[in-house]
């Protein structure tokens, strides 16, 4: 094995932190390839608990190179926080790279994206952290690349040619304007704390896989969240499925060995959008908690309280489908330990047919859900850690994820800790 991707299966909060976390002590690099800070990884190992935004997870791994790649949105501020909150907890961040060619998250994209959202006329439910601003910056090639601080001179002359069409913009949205001067501050201090992390990332990933490195590129949200394939317009604004971590990273997408497709035992999302088998609160409650512990169901970002709904797999199948998962990994199977009766959705029916494709968004407020019920197991799981010793109606559980995904489940999570898990 040199090349791993994992991603998520469903509409992102899949536990893919607690997944990268336990493949990353194999790994000699972790990569994430997509995304910005507008979601989190929730990692527990035995360094302590993190909420990790823009720092890959492979950072808790001695002697492992962290990358922040091509792809991706970063917001300098907040990766320097992140670092510093890390750093604090006694963990060494000196593998940490970024690449030359990642959009850096400008102060005006935040404040458009908040705009737009407090307008309503665009609203999708966003993190107002700029993401989608900043990818549009990127497409109309506006935006400022972390190359551009390593030569201020030339990044001055770029800002003074961007800035007239973004403060056209912010005054159009009643925004309050940003001078080439408060811009050039933040750059200055971003080039002396950040440019020795700065690397050519295209000769950095394959010179790595050339010398027979495992590397693990992490996806950021799930595949209903995919720019082109998911719940458009309610998505993010990048492509998180397994082969655009080729297609950012600069190397053949051949050279990718296994993908991991990460899941929950049920089903959540954060946002607006079409949830077929979305629960109201009171059925929920099971899922959810409190808040008080670190796997409760809010969002490691927002705090927002998921939208939560038993397990869909027709969504499993299609991020199956569009990524070519060679293994499943379900977190959170212990969240239902408590329930004498699970549901699972195994099809939909649109206009009284059933259905054998993904539809459209507008299509996906439509359907039916057909559901299979289960008995559930009403014993813990917790302290499980052989497949063999797992209730026999929770293997029966994981049996019909396989079937239905032609996927087989390697990786179980039992917990939110990094050693809670079971391994086929």
């Amino acid at each position: 094995m040199s090349v791993t991707v994992l991603v998520g299966a469903q509409f992102g909060d899949e536990g893919k932190g607690k997944i990268v976390d336990y493949l990353a002590k194999d790994m000699d690099m972790v990569v994430r390839f997509q995304g910005g800070d507008n979601a989190g990884h929730t990692v527990v190992n035995d360094k302590g608990s993190f909420k990790l935004h823009l720092v890959p997870c492979g950072i808790f791994k001695d002697g492992c190179k962290a990358l922040a790649n091509t792809g991706m949105v970063i917001n300098p501020d907040e990766l320097m926080k992140e670092l510093a909150e890390i750093e604090k907890g006694g963990v060494d961040t000196s593998l940490m790279y970024i690449s030359s060619r990642a959009v850096i998250l400008m102060p005006y994209h935040i404040a458009l994206d908040s705009a737009s959202e407090r307008s309503g006329r665009t609203g999708i439910g966003t993190t107002k952290r700029g993401i989608g601003y900043a990818y549009a910056d990127r497409a109309r090639r506006n935006a400022l690349r972390f190359e551009n601080l390593l030569d201020l001179e030339y990044c001055r002359k770029r800002v003074e040619a961007i800035m007239p069409t973004v403060n056209a913009e912010l005054e159009a949205k009643g925004c309050e304007t940003f001078s080439v001067e408060n811009i050039m501050a933040k750059v200055s201090v971003w080039a002396e704390k950040l440019s020795k992390r700065i690397v050519e990332p295209v000769s950095f990933v394959n010179k790595a896989i050339a010398r027979g490195e495992k590397l693990l590129f992490e996806g950021q949200l799930g595949a209903m969240k995919d720019i082109d394939l998911g719940i458009y317009p309610y998505v993010t604004s990048s492509n998180p499925v397994a082969a655009y971590a080729a297609v950012s990273g600069g190397f053949p997408v051949s050279k990718i060995d296994e993908i991991v497709g990460v899941m929950k035992a049920f089903s959540s999302a954060v946002g607006d959008g079409p949830f077929p088998t979305e629960m109201d609160d009171e059925q929920s409650g099971g899922f959810r908690g409190t808040g008080n512990q670190i796997d409760d169901e809010f969002g490691a970002r927002t705090g927002r309280a998921r939208r939560l709904g038993w397990l869909d797999l027709p969504i499993v199948k299609f991020a199956a489908t569009v990524n070519g998962f060679t293994s499943i990994a379900v977190c959170k199977i212990d969240k239902l330990d408590t329930y004498e009766k699970i549901k699972v959705c195994t099809g939909y029916k649109l206009n009284g047919e059933l259905i054998d494709y993904m539809p459209s968004a507008t299509d996906l407020y439509k359907v039916e859900p057909v559901y299979e019920v289960m008995d559930g197991w009403l014993t813990s799981t917790r302290d499980v850690r052989e497949y063999d010793k797992l209730p026999a109606n929770a293997k029966k559980y994981i049996e019909l994820i396989e079937k239905y995904s032609g996927v087989p489940v390697k990786y179980i999570g039992v917990g939110p800790a990094h050693d809670e898990i079971i391994v086929r």
